[in-house]
């Protein structure tokens, strides 16, 4: 027989739903700590590979398709 009134076994329950929603909160805010430094990380990576590029005022680093012709044209 459940001898468990029916308040305690409702504040039982809401009990146990908080212990696990604050689990997945704890869980979701090392992911998005994980995430923020997995973005820093690509934005430094991001700024060396720029920094790789030819330096140009006016935009000489910029290709035009027809000054890579082939040789046979």
């Amino acid at each position: 027989m459940d001898t468990q009134d029916p308040h305690d076994h409702r504040l039982t329950e809401l009990e146990i739903k908080a212990a696990y929603t604050e689990d997945m909160l704890d869980e979701l805010n090392r992911v998005i700590v994980r995430q923020q430094q997995q973005i820093d990380a690509l934005l430094r990576e991001m700024l060396q590979l720029r920094d790789r590029l030819p330096e140009s005022g006016s935009g000489a680093g910029v290709r035009n398709l027809r000054d890579e012709l082939p040789p046979h044209y």
